[in-house]
């Protein structure tokens, strides 16, 4: 299948205080278009720093980061935003929503910073995708955590990007509403989407057919789910 995604050779080091920390040390893999992936490891062991580099918010200190075709580890910052913009849709924790807007209004701000004329059109078809026609005129604060990430991702998907990076998406929900957050990510990888996810949740990085699993700023292991 054609790689979307392909690192090689991944380095990145931080300093705290005196000493060096090697958040990366030398990740290399391969996410073919449309993919469910988990990225997994323990606290420390470069998940989020891999995620950064992923999503055009942040260079290695050396290697190579190719996406859909084109080396952007080292563009410069206008232009990675510009790639970041095009190819990637976040979704967090958390949530990042802004609490004095509605949810229609913060799924439309993406495409407002972009210029774009039928934002409101288009945020309205991205919370009906998600389940939320119901709820587009109501603030964070009057929606469930489970309907605050559905908003999330109807952000993250409004601008049609081709990649969703997700970190720990269902880290604040209860279980049933985070296994209906992981339908609806199933519902969005069907419909061609590439889905990474950075998860410490076994239960969840089992539900991707393929896990990559960081030790020690390393890949310690690639496995894909076993058919059942």
């Amino acid at each position: 299948m054609e790689a979307v995604i392909e690192t090689s050779n991944l380095t990145k080091t931080f300093l705290l205080g005196d000493t060096v920390v090697r958040a990366l040390d030398g990740v290399s893999l391969s996410v073919a278009k449309g993919e469910k992936v988990a990225i997994t490891g323990p606290s420390g062991s470069g998940k989020s720093t891999l995620m950064n580099i992923l999503g055009c918010l942040g260079r290695p200190d050396a290697g190579d980061y190719i996406l859909a075709g084109e080396v952007v580890s080292r563009l410069s910052g206008r232009r990675l935003a510009q790639i970041r913009n095009r190819y990637i849709g976040f979704v967090f924790q958390t949530f990042n929503l802004l609490p004095r807007l509605s949810a229609l209004e913060n799924v439309e701000l993406p495409l407002l910073y972009g210029g774009a004329r039928d934002a409101r059109q288009r945020a309205r078809a991205a919370l009906e995708i998600v389940g939320l026609s119901e709820r587009m005129g109501h603030g964070p604060n009057q929606l469930s955590g489970g309907q605050r990430q559905r908003a999330a991702i109807a952000r993250a998907i409004v601008t049609d990007p081709a990649i969703l990076l997700a970190d720990e998406p269902t880290g604040n929900l209860d279980t049933k509403t985070g296994q209906e957050i992981m339908a609806l990510f199933d519902e969005l990888n069907a419909q061609g989407r590439t889905v990474i996810m950075v998860t410490h949740d076994p239960e969840i990085s089992a539900q991707c057919p393929r896990r990559i699993h960081l030790r020690d700023g390393r890949v310690a292991e690639l496995m894909a789910r076993e058919s059942r």
